[in-house]
C-alpha cells in the first residue's frame, strides 16, 4: 500500500509588529511570513465510518484539543462529509517555538482532507475555515510567503530571495498568551509598509526584548547564534551597504517565540555557521520558499 506524505512546512517572522489594538481586545499586527522547506509530515488514512483519530498523541495534549483532529471535524462538520480519517504525524517542529507548528499542522489537514474526502472546497473557503483554528493557519493553507496585517490573516503575497535560515531552539515552551496580556508588551508601533520593509529601516520583533527578560535561554540562544555569525563573518548586506563594515548579522526571534534564526545567503554558509554553533541546542538550516512544500507533496509517497 502507498500511503501519501503530506507537508506541513514551517515559517518564520521575518518582522513582527504591533501597531493597536481591536476594540474586541485582539492586537494588530504587521509582519513577513517566511514559510521554509522544513516541517512535520502527516499521512492520512481514509476511514468510511466517520471517525477522526491520531495514530500517535502528542504528549501533554488531548487528542480532542489538537488542531489536526480540530481542523479534521471542523472540514468534516461544514462540508457534511460522511468520511473520516486516522492521522499519523512525524512531527519535527518543537511546540511553541514560534515556528507554526501546530497552525502549520492545520492547515495541512484541511487541504489534505480536502482533497482525499473530495469536499472540494476553495482555497478562500479553506482559509476561512482555517482562521477559526488560529491567525496562522490561513497563510499556510495559502502556501505563499506573504505580508500579514490584521490579526495575521489580511494577506499579500511577497516574492523574497530564496535565502538560508540557521534556526535553534532554546528548548523552552513560551506562553503566548502570557505575552499578549503582559504590561510591559509594546502596543504601538509605527506602522509600515511593504516597501518599508524591504528597505530594512526600524524591523524587529516587538516580543523580543519581553521574551528575552522572562525566558533568559531566549537571550542566550540569540548571542550564540549572533556570536556563529559573527565567527563566520556573515554580513548585514543592509548595514554594508551604508557602509558599517564590522558590522555583522544578528540573530532574531520568530514570533512570540522561542526560536530564533538567523539569515544566510547560501545553504554552504548556512552549514558553516551551524557548525561553529558552540551550543548543546537543536538547530537546523532551512531554505525560504515563496511557495509552500505542501502543494508538490503530493508527489512523495512511501511503500
Amino acid at each position: 500500500m502507498t500511503t501519501q506524505i503530506w507537508l506541513a512546512p514551517a515559517k518564520l517572522n521575518l518582522f513582527l509588529h504591533i501597531t493597536g489594538r481591536r476594540a474586541d481586545g485582539y492586537h494588530l499586527l504587521q509582519t513577513v511570513f517566511q514559510l521554509l522547506d522544513y516541517g512535520d509530515e502527516l499521512s492520512f488514512e481514509t476511514t468510511a465510518d466517520g471517525s477522526i483519530s491520531l495514530a500517535t498523541s502528542m504528549p501533554g495534549v488531548d487528542d480532542d484539543e489538537n488542531l489536526i483532529v480540530r481542523a479534521a471535524r471542523l472540514l468534516q462538520s461544514h462540508t457534511q462529509c460522511s468520511s473520516g480519517a486516522k492521522i499519523n504525524i512525524n512531527k519535527v517542529l518543537p511546540m511553541g517555538g514560534g515556528l507554526g507548528g501546530g497552525s502549520s499542522d492545520a492547515a495541512t489537514t484541511l487541504v489534505a482532507l480536502n482533497c482525499l474526502w473530495k469536499t472540494s472546497l476553495s482555497v478562500d473557503a479553506l482559509a476561512s475555515l482555517g482562521l477559526q483554528l488560529g491567525a496562522d493557519v490561513p497563510v499556510f493553507v495559502r502556501g505563499q510567503t506573504a505580508w500579514a496585517e490584521g490579526v495575521g490573516e489580511n494577506l499579500t503575497p511577497v516574492k523574497l530571495p530564496e535565502c538560508w535560515y540557521v534556526v535553534v531552539n532554546p528548548c523552552v515552551h513560551v506562553s503566548t498568551a502570557e505575552l499578549f496580556s503582559h504590561p510591559e508588551l509594546t502596543r504601538d508601533c509605527a506602522a509600515i509598509t511593504i516597501r518599508g520593509f524591504h528597505t530594512g529601516v526600524g524591523l524587529g520583533n516587538v516580543f523580543q526584548s519581553l521574551v528575552c527578560k522572562l525566558y533568559p535561554q531566549v537571550a542566550d540562544a540569540i548571542a550564540i547564534l549572533s556570536q556563529a555569525a559573527i565567527d563566520c563573518k556573515v554580513k548585514d548586506e543592509r548595514e554594508t551597504e551604508s557602509g558599517a563594515d564590522d558590522q555583522y548579522r544578528g540573530a532574531m526571534m520568530t514570533g512570540t517565540g522561542a526560536c530564533v534564526f538567523l539569515p544566510c545567503e547560501t545553504e554552504h554558509q548556512a552549514q558553516n555557521v551551524l557548525g561553529a554553533l558552540r551550543s548543546e541546542l537543536p538547530a537546523f538550516i532551512a531554505r525560504g520558499v515563496n511557495r509552500s512544500s505542501l502543494f508538490v507533496s503530493q508527489q512523495t509517497s512511501v511503500e
